[in-house]
């Protein structure tokens, strides 16, 4: 673990977890369709992140190799699809892992490697994310640390295993593991620290602590969350190395 005082970790869990991500309850239906889910995309030799418009596009860092794309199915929706976006050439390991190639070679084209099902904010998605409005924030975000509840699992990126990760015990039974796994989305954070910890570079009103973690079967607070195992390859496979970033949104923002 990180040489952050027990101390500190605890308080920084507190504030984290009831202000920033998670949630009990599920403020509304779940979204009929799927218009986000981008399935009929090829997966090789892409040019761009498809159904990304070149606003949020150009906001990919230059030197960035990996892309986690999350396709809102609607503003207000809390539907997702999560899509892992590699670029140049991958290998494979002998239990099958996608290994990203030399970030000093391999091409210039996207490979779509892998894609799971998701939620997002309870209220859907905003341009203007604040504190307590349900909505996740729309935008392309570095993905720099890592941690959670369960011992590190082969993360690249820095990780935090502690159980100061565990939600509050007033939460609902089912999301007692949202926090098993977690990458830390660089929104309003300090990166190279701790998930945990609670610094608001640009304030407190406009919220922190949106994550990546693990799905509980309905909205989140503002995070985005998969299935274990969706977070288990993130975390095997996103590369300090390779500058990995998220691009999150729903579909006309993408696209916009």
């Amino acid at each position: 673990m990180r040489s952050t005082s027990k101390a500190a970790v605890l308080v920084a869990a507190g504030l984290v977890l009831v202000a920033g991500c998670g949630g009990a309850q599920n403020d509304g239906k779940e979204a009929a369709g799927r218009a986000g889910k981008p399935s009929a995309t090829p997966s090789t030799g892409l040019t761009h992140i498809p159904g990304v418009g070149e606003k949020l596009r150009s906001r990919i860092p230059a030197d960035s190799r990996q892309v986690v794309a999350v396709y809102g199915d609607g503003e207000n929706a809390t539907t997702s699809t999560v899509v892992l976006y590699t670029k140049g050439s991958n290998t494979e390991d002998k239990g099958g892992e996608t290994k990203s190639g030399d970030a000093k070679g391999g091409g210039d084209t996207w490979s779509r490697e892998r894609s799971w099902q998701a939620h997002n904010g309870k209220r859907g998605w905003t341009l203007h994310h604040h504190v307590g409005d349900k909505r996740s924030p729309v935008g392309v975000y570095t993905l720099s640390d890592a941690g959670g509840v369960l011992p590190d699992p082969g993360a690249k990126l820095p990780y935090t295993a502690s159980a100061a990760f565990t939600p509050p015990s007033y939460w609902a039974k089912r999301t007692r593991h949202d926090f098993d796994y977690v990458i830390a989305i660089d929104y309003n954070r300090a990166k190279g620290v701790s998930p945990l910890d609670p610094t608001r570079p640009e304030g407190e009103s406009k919220g922190g602590g949106i994550w990546l973690h693990m799905d509980h079967g309905s909205g989140t607070s503002g995070c985005v969350s998969l299935p274990k195992s969706g977070m288990r390859y993130l975390l095997r496979t996103l590369d300090p190395a390779q500058h990995p970033v998220v691009i999150m949104g729903d579909k006309a923002h993408l696209e916009g």
